[in-house]
């Protein structure tokens, strides 16, 4: 895309508003635009990588079985008074209708989901399975705040899995634990994502987190040093440390150190919260009904972009890996004209990346300084940037800076 031709544009302004780097830094960037506290607007650069990082999730969720939905984003009231949720959950977004009819903007969706799948699943035959959508969500926080980390409204993917006994929600809850640890190492993320244990409710010991170590992160969680040295990432979320569980649920460890993290998925054993209230039953061979065993596996869509955006900036801007990225090259020419030999030699290479199935930003802006244009490829922050100047061509064609290690190299443009 030629930079010209964006309707949106960058700025070297820090937001008086920006409650947090992500926030700060896609708004510069021209990513996303705030309509009010706790909402965003994806702008056609924050779309890409929005949408990269649900395809990764979506491909996941596929490789694990998951079959993909989409439910309706309103519910009735009637389905929340159900299961005690009306009054009991108090981020609930409660919009009145006609007459005396409510309805909700729903938060999460088992209030949906569990009357949907009791329409078509009566038998042990037709269990265990998981279907997801990826889906806004709405929830009345008191408080947005950190940008896109914490908002009002967000994507989100939520899995529900369906089973007729405790052994097959066992086996699927570890299937979803494998793919989310695939989807963390896609993203580039594993590194700096903890397996922390929280608490599990009424039907299970535990439930369990997938928190991103940030700077600024919003949680506190307490890292089992005695499973890292074992080459592995476990920590325990604040509430179930103070309240006890000190001891590393992996290794039997003691030792742990604090550090700040933001919660980027989760996953749930449900049991039959919600299939009791529904009546949500499963015949076995010899005829017998039971209530469906469920559990529930969330994670934070455009969430994780923000995340990304904390976990990898620099002072600079904006880094994204190779996988997520608004696009793989970010293509400078030096010259005053569109006849200058370094612009029609970056049109080209251009043009050829495109062919080659690449994508590429283009500055195309003769009248923006050099400082400008290499100050806005570090704020956007796409892999590789490019540069093609007088100066380059009598080198080796091209200076070629590899934007997450800042190494900066001459290349021959054809290597490109």
């Amino acid at each position: 895309m030629y930079l010209s031709q964006l309707f949106t544009r960058t700025t070297k302004e820090t937001q008086a508003d920006a409650s947090s780097i992500n926030a700060d830094l896609l708004t510069r960037a021209g990513f996303i635009h705030k309509t009010m506290a706790g909402a965003y607007s994806y702008l056609p650069l924050g779309l890409i990588v929005l949408r990269k990082i649900e395809h990764i999730v979506r491909e996941e969720m596929n490789s694990a079985g998951g079959q993909e939905i989409l439910m309706s984003a309103l519910s009735p009231k009637s389905n929340w008074v159900t299961t005690n949720r009306w009054e009991g959950f108090d981020a609930l977004f409660k919009m009145p209708a006609s007459g005396d009819t409510e309805y909700a903007l729903n938060p999460t969706h088992e209030e949906i989901v569990t009357p949907l799948v009791k329409e078509y699943v009566s038998s042990y035959k037709n269990l265990p399975f998981g279907c997801y959508q990826i889906q806004t969500k709405f929830r009345n926080e008191a408080r947005a705040k950190s940008g896109i980390l914490r908002g009002r409204e967000f994507l989100m993917k939520d899995l529900y899995s369906f089973h007729a006994d405790q052994e097959s929600l066992d086996e699927y809850y570890e299937v979803m634990h494998n793919a989310y640890n695939t989807i963390f190492e896609r993203l580039g993320l594993s590194e700096k994502t903890y397996y922390t244990y929280a608490s599990g409710g009424t039907f299970s010991q535990f439930s369990h987190e997938f928190q991103v170590v940030l700077p600024q992160g919003e949680d506190t969680i307490y890292i089992s040093e005695d499973a890292e040295k074992k080459g592995m990432r476990i920590a325990i979320n604040k509430e179930i440390f103070e309240d006890g569980v000190t001891t590393c649920p992996e290794t039997g460890g003691i030792d742990f150190r604090a550090e700040t993290a933001s919660e980027a998925a989760n996953i749930f054993k449900l049991g039959t919260k919600f299939s009791e209230p529904f009546s949500l039953q499963y015949t076995d061979q010899e005829g017998k009904m039971f209530p469906i065993i469920m559990g529930c596996y969330g994670i934070g869509v455009s969430r994780l972009m923000g995340i990304m955006v904390e976990a990898m900036a620099d002072d600079d801007g904006m880094r994204w890996t190779e996988q997520i990225n608004p696009a793989d090259f970010h293509i400078i020419p030096i010259a005053k004209s569109e006849d200058d030999e370094a612009y029609t030699i970056a049109v080209a290479l251009y043009d050829r990346l495109a062919s080659e199935g690449k994508t590429a930003i283009f500055d195309d802006r003769l009248k923006a300084s050099v400082g400008a244009k290499l100050a806005d490829a570090d704020l956007i922050g796409c892999p590789r940037r490019v540069v093609i100047s007088p100066k380059t061509l009598e080198d080796k064609g091209a200076e070629l800076k590899n934007r997450m290690t800042g190494d900066v190299e001459m290349v021959a443009i054809d290597s490109l």
